[in-house]
This record gives C-alpha cells, sequence and structure tokens, in this order.
C-alpha cells in the first residue's frame, strides 16, 4: 500500500507552525459566529473530526459543550491531551472508521481536514462514520477549500519564514486535485525535510451527492469565517452545514 502523506505531515510540529500558530484570533471569532448561528442546545454533545492538537475543540468547550476531538495523527492527540478535562475529551482514532453512534448533536471537520484519501470508498466511508456518530437530529458542519476561487488565485511558488525556519512551498493543481509540496529547511536539520500534500477538487455539488447518499442533506452554505454568503467564483471558502432528516425544521442563515 502506497503511503498516506498525511499520516508523517499531520504529525510534523513543522505542520503546526505553518498553518495555526498565528491566527488564534480569527479561530475564535469564527467559533463564535458558527455557534451563534447553530444555536445548539446547552451541554450538547460535540465531535471534533480530525481536530490536530484540539485548537477548535478547546474553543468549541470554552462555551460549555462536551467535546470530543478524534484524529489520526497520535502526536496530536498526545498534545491535545494535555488539556482533557471532564469536558473535552481526546482520541486517536481514523475518521474512516466507526466511532460512536447516535451520539453526538453536532459534528465538525475544519480547515479542509477531508479529502485526503486516495478513493471514492473512502471519502463516503468517513461521510457515513460521521453522519452514523449523529444523533437523529444531528448535523454536520464542514468547512473545505472553494475549488473555483483556489485555482484562480494559486500562487505556484512562495517562502514563508516562521521563528528562523524556512517553508517553501511550491503548487499545482490537475484534472482531480491540489498538490502543494513543503521544502522545509531549519538549522536545527542537517538536510532538508520534504511533504507533498495531495486535496481532491470536491466541489458544492461533489458534497451534496455524498451527503445525499448518506441520508443527509445541506441546509446552509457559507464563503468565509465571517459567514458571508458562498458564491463560486469569488468565496475563499466552501463552509456547509449538513443535517439529517429530523433536523430539517431547523434554519442555518445568518
Amino acid at each position: 500500500m502506497a503511503h498516506d502523506w498525511f499520516r508523517s505531515w499531520f504529525d510534523s510540529p513543522y505542520y503546526h507552525k505553518l498553518y495555526f500558530e498565528r491566527d488564534e484570533h480569527e479561530a475564535a471569532a469564527f467559533i463564535d459566529r458558527l455557534l451563534s448561528l447553530l444555536k445548539l442546545h446547552p451541554g450538547s454533545r460535540l465531535l471534533d473530526v480530525a481536530c490536530g492538537r484540539g485548537r477548535h475543540a478547546r474553543m468549541l468547550a470554552r462555551h460549555g459543550y462536551d467535546v470530543t476531538g478524534i484524529d489520526l495523527a497520535a502526536e496530536s492527540i498526545a498534545f491535545a491531551r494535555r488539556f482533557e478535562d471532564e469536558h473535552l475529551h481526546f482520541y486517536q482514532h481514523d475518521m474512516r472508521e466507526l466511532f460512536f453512534t447516535n451520539y453526538f448533536d453536532a459534528a465538525f471537520n475544519f480547515f479542509t481536514s477531508f479529502g485526503y484519501f486516495r478513493t471514492a470508498r473512502e471519502h463516503a466511508a468517513a461521510i457515513r462514520t460521521v453522519r452514523r456518530s449523529l444523533k437523529k437530529e444531528g448535523i454536520f458542519v464542514l468547512d473545505y477549500l472553494n475549488v473555483q476561487y483556489a485555482e484562480e488565485h494559486l500562487v505556484h511558488r512562495s517562502v514563508k519564514v516562521i521563528d528562523g525556519v524556512n517553508y517553501h512551498l511550491t503548487k499545482w493543481v490537475d484534472a482531480t486535485h491540489f498538490y502543494k509540496k513543503i521544502v522545509i529547511e531549519d538549522k536545527k536539520m542537517t538536510a532538508p525535510l520534504v511533504f507533498t500534500e495531495k486535496v481532491a477538487k470536491f466541489t458544492l455539488a461533489d458534497f451534496e451527492k455524498m451527503f445525499t447518499r448518506e441520508g443527509m442533506q445541506i441546509g446552509g452554505v457559507y464563503g468565509d469565517y465571517m459567514l458571508k454568503p458562498y458564491d463560486s467564483r469569488n468565496s475563499p471558502r466552501l463552509l456547509m452545514i449538513a443535517h439529517l432528516p429530523a433536523a430539517a425544521e431547523r434554519k442555518f442563515i445568518g
């Protein structure tokens, strides 16, 4: 079996330095806006799918919810567990495999933490396990890149310097995927580290099909972390709120 690129990259401290350590205020403000929109009941059980080191899970828990985070990366979960308490829990778990059943009021998948698998069956399995983890009135928030916007704004080469470490980024696309090669130069290392991300070009129509197959429908679509209306060309994000039939009467319009 070919190596899954995300297994090593998502467990690297450089991954978290590159993506997550400089926008805490923005992330917290987004969570505030999202929860205001969802109007979840006090004490609701929430699932953060592909939680990484638990940044969003901790923010959700601060609002008084019982939050569980799952992630494939062992080192990330070990870090997240430093923050566990009676209302915040973390498990190393693959989103493609069944977790709890009929347990959570809402599930979240943030920051394009999807689209990494090699086959359509694996992506379908991930949606299915989340659906099965939800109560009959449960909702699933999935935050993905917006394909058309990402293609039109692709910066093919760039360099970021973070804490004295150089990150050389090279991006390209083909008919079905986005790619990003990351070459990391750190004076502490004798040779550069190299990782290559690969993310599927899933559109809103693709997600509608995936959700429909699992008996869910999309009840709200937003285009950025300010929760502005989604526009296929101009929105940087594709943020969807899907629900099971029992939640059909709920409105997710800000």
